[in-house]
């Protein structure tokens, strides 16, 4: 069956049970339907959340489909819970650019699923829809302020970074002309689209840590210069409080459930490849208020999402996780191992021996957070007895754990061998999370540090354009930000060719994107887009809905 077919099948809880077992009553809740709900914000407990023990999700690089981190979240979290520990998987709510595209949803497979999973990969509670208003509404207000004659800042319209946001894969508005036909209609100027999960505003809402707290971190978006070369910044234009009106239901965290009948948060969005790949500080703060276990998730492979995590959201929002799965599949390491993707089922113990140096690459970097890894083979029908072995043998031979888990086909019961892993290592408590660099560092340092610590560069290359964007950042008084660096997910380098661990290879900054608000700095390597495109066939294609209100091809 489908991922779908699997969906269907299930009977839901309400979701006032499924609170109830969170540890909530209906009082506590904000219900969206009989399966949805929203939670306030005074159901988080900073004191109570440091007990929990955080374990992070994450990958080895990737094939184009992904390797399976949100299914092993949810399986995980239901094979803790089956080992009676009251365990809570917090993840990020689908963006429809990869629903309509080529990766589709984000709500698990098979048998380890958060449901309703329509709902959650389509509209679920609308905070997509929130952050993109609030977006475009700073979007329409500078445009307004170059227009106005009695109310402008005198903003130089070169300068402007700011852009607008659509939840769609969508090449045709990454460049795009404004203000045109005649004086009413604006002033003519040089802009475009980004995919709502790159806006800065998700960024935000996803470290905010209080409403007072978003507020502040929208007036801080930086937005341009006057024409006297002057910094205005969101707060200037007096955006932020109606920003933050837009969003005040988007900031409180969403309650599920899984296909076992277990308490699932589902909230923020942002990519890994260009943001900081996690879902929101709020929701991760609440399942750790209310649980022994708290599963969570960073996006695409270790060295974009968990570095992320580390270096940016556990040092602003002071968490320390206990574990790292490294969800890891043998047809990625057959790919990283110069097989062919057409032929990735077929068994190539050559190809996936010549894979195992990324694996080991992702082991090494945990290594350097002290935090204790265990890596998760994601079990495929396609996969045989002897490649699963060669895998189980090499982590032998690095004294690593591992465990085979069949999520997809068994959900909780397919995770048991992993979740007892991840008790033993909590019970062994061998972890000392540190991270990579201090934020007080360089800016180039800190860039350098990532890419040839966590990427294994050999030297790394600012332009001419990133240098001018470095003394800006300093002219800003803005240096003391972490960096996030947007980077293809398809490789350890910055050239999606280079699969494997590739070695001896440059890293270029192109340009430096400075998000003020969110409280970070993006370095833009490669040739990384913010507003992806659709294939030539998207999964668009195969979705439709009949009379009886019944979807298909939704996966």
């Amino acid at each position: 069956m489908t991922d779908l077919q699997i969906a269907k099948k299930i009977k839901l809880e309400h979701i006032s049970k499924i609170a109830e077992k969170f540890g909530l009553d209906e009082e506590q809740i904000e219900m969206y339907g009989k399966y949805k709900a929203k939670i306030p914000l005074d159901a988080i407990d900073k004191t109570k959340a440091k007990k929990s023990n955080l374990i992070l999700v994450s990958a080895i690089s990737p094939t184009p489909a992904g390797e399976g981190k949100t299914t092993m979240s949810i399986g995980l979290s239901e094979g803790l819970n089956r080992l009676q520990k009251k365990t809570t998987v917090v993840l990020r709510e689908p963006s429809l650019g990869p629903v309509f595209g080529i990766k589709g949803g984000a709500t698990g497979g098979g048998y380890s699923q958060v449901l309703p999973m329509e709902d959650i990969n389509l509209h679920f509670t609308g905070d997509f829809s929130a952050i993109e208003k609030a977006h475009n509404l700073l979007s329409a207000i500078i445009d307004n302020n170059i227009q106005s004659k009695t109310n402008s800042l005198r903003l130089d319209p070169r300068t402007i970074t700011w852009k607008r946001v659509l939840d769609v894969n969508d090449r045709a508005l990454r460049r795009i002309i404004v203000g045109l036909g005649g004086t009413t209609s604006g002033v003519p100027r040089e802009t475009g689209f980004d995919i709502t999960a790159a806006s800065e505003i998700m960024a935000i809402l996803c470290l905010s840590e209080s409403l007072l707290d978003l507020k502040k971190r929208l007036g801080n978006i930086f937005i341009g210069y006057t024409y006297d070369k002057s910094p205005i910044y969101a707060k200037d234009l007096k955006a932020e409080g109606a920003m933050t009106v837009l969003l005040k239901d988007a900031i409180k965290p969403n309650l599920v459930q899984t296909i076992e009948g277990n308490p699932a948060i589902i909230h923020g969005g942002p990519f890994a490849n260009i943001a900081q790949g996690t879902n929101t500080t709020l929701a991760t703060l609440l399942g750790m208020t209310h649980s022994e276990y708290t599963v969570t998730e960073a996006g695409f492979g270790f060295d974009l999402g968990a570095e992320k995590f580390f270096d940016i959201k556990c040092q602003s929002a002071g968490l320390a996780p206990k574990a790292v799965v490294l969800t890891t599949t043998i047809r990625a390491l057959k790919y990283h191992g110069g097989a062919d993707l057409k032929s990735l089922t077929t068994p190539d113990i050559d190809a996936l021996r010549n894979g195992l140096p990324n694996l080991e690459k992702h082991l090494e970097n945990i290594a350097k957070f002290k935090v204790t890894p265990v890596i998760a083979i994601n079990k495929f029908t396609t996969d045989s007895p002897e490649e699963i072995q060669l895998i189980l043998d090499y982590a032998q031979s690095l004294n690593v754990k591992i465990a085979l888990a069949d999520v997809w086909g068994k959900g909780g019961e397919g995770a048991l061998e992993l979740a007892q892993c991840i008790v033993d290592i909590i019970e062994e408590d061998t972890s000392n999370f540190t991270p990579l660099y201090n934020w007080s560092s360089p800016v180039k340092d800190k860039i350098e540090t990532i890419a040839k610590e966590i990427y294994g560069a050999e030297h790394v290359d600012f332009t001419a354009k990133a240098k001018t964007h470095l003394k800006t950042i300093a002219h800003l008084g803005l240096e003391h930000l972490p960096v996030c660096i947007a980077k293809t997910q398809k490789s350890l380098s910055d050239n999606p060719k280079l699969l494997g661990r590739p070695k001896d290879f440059i890293i270029t900054v192109r340009a430096i994107e400075i998000a003020s608000g969110a409280g970070f700095l993006i370095p833009i390597t490669g040739s990384i887009m913010r507003m992806p495109g659709l294939p030539a066939h998207p999964a668009s294609e195969g979705i439709d809905i009949d009379e009886n209100n019944e979807i298909v091809g939704l996966f």
